[in-house]
């Protein structure tokens, strides 16, 4: 059925209760080995913020919110996050961090407008994390450097996954391809923006995509980005060969954050120059808001690869057209 693709001869290596345990196993490590890597701390998120003040991601600039009243706030309007990319750049100035060092925390988020396949989910769970940096910070080496971090921590997890639970065959490939959209359209210009990344993950298995959100030679976007948060020059996607679907996983969409130059060109790009009447925009501009790095990481997406299943649905608990979890069933694929 539409949403729901059965790989030839699938299989899960664990069954519900051992996959529960997994899960968690997954998480604990992974995040525990994160906050080591890139000197962060846990703290607490919201689930809402109130709409009109320009702290929501706007993800691609098309994707609807969630959004409603709220009573005891004198009618103001509320949206539930579709993620905390701005949100955590003000949170690292309000708690004082220094350069550095940095946040993560666990975002929970409805993106109602998504597609539902066996990768994608109107409910998004990842790890948002934030890390200030300095001036001399924003460049390309060191943005290589984090991702590298960043899936070295998923390669030691999946080590532990596989010594702890019997079945686990996954190899992770730590040494990341580093390409920008434009050398992949160069290199496949006559496929599709997701095939190409179906075709570089399968050929590397581990890959840091840079540069998304520009316009490439073609006259077209690989993918669109927001204008106000990922420096379009200095940002990307985590890709990993999933070798159960046979295409790629993105992991993380990540990048260093926009200074006061890189904001106002790319919202004068984009025809969103009013933005810069919000706080969060000004406090860019005026430089009160600290420079950063950060991304989010998908949690059921991690676990989804390490546990090699083959629908994102064995790994989170959300709402499937009807029909699907009893075909999904019948041919061996447990939707929890």
């Amino acid at each position: 059925m539409e949403g729901l693709f059965i790989p030839k001869g699938y299989k899960s290596k664990t069954d519900i209760i051992t996959t529960e345990k997994a899960i968690k196993f997954v998480k604990d490590n992974f995040e525990r080995i994160l906050a080591e890597k890139l000197n962060l701390i846990r703290v607490s998120a919201p689930l809402l913020v109130l709409s009109n003040t320009g702290l929501n991601d706007d993800l691609n600039g098309v994707e609807r919110a969630v959004r409603f009243d709220i009573k005891a706030l004198g009618g103001k309007d509320a949206e539930i996050v579709h993620s905390l990319a701005k949100w955590k750049r003000t949170a690292l100035k309000k708690y004082g961090f220094g350069a550095g060092h940095g946040l993560y925390t666990d975002m929970n988020a409805i993106r109602r407008d998504d597609s539902i396949d066996n990768i994608h989910s109107i409910y998004v769970d990842q790890w948002d994390w934030e890390k200030v940096i300095n001036e001399s910070d924003r460049t390309v080496e060191y943005l290589k450097e984090t991702v590298s971090a960043i899936v070295l921590a998923v390669y030691e997890t999946n080590e532990l996954a596989k010594k702890e639970f019997d079945g686990l065959t996954l190899n992770v490939n730590k040494n990341v391809k580093f390409i920008t959209s434009q050398e992949l359209e160069d290199l496949y210009p006559n496929l599709t923006s997701k095939e190409r990344e179906h075709a570089i993950a399968k050929e590397y298995g581990t890959v840091f995509l840079m540069q998304i959100g520009k316009t490439l030679k073609s006259g077209n976007r690989h993918d669109g980005r927001a204008p106000d948060y990922d420096d379009w020059e200095l940002n990307g996607d985590i890709l990993f060969y999933n070798e159960v679907l046979d295409n790629s996983l993105e992991i993380s969409s990540m990048g260093i954050r926009v200074n006061k130059d890189s904001l106002i060109k790319q919202l004068e790009i984009s025809g969103l120059t009013n933005r810069l009447e919000y706080g969060y925009h000004k406090g860019i501009v005026n430089g009160t808001l600290p420079l950063t790095i950060g991304g989010g990481i998908g949690q059921s997406r991690l676990c989804m690869l390490i546990l090699q299943k083959a629908h994102i649905g064995e790994v989170q608990v959300s709402l499937w057209p009807e029909g699907l979890e009893k075909e999904a069933e019948e041919n061996g694929v447990t939707i929890l």
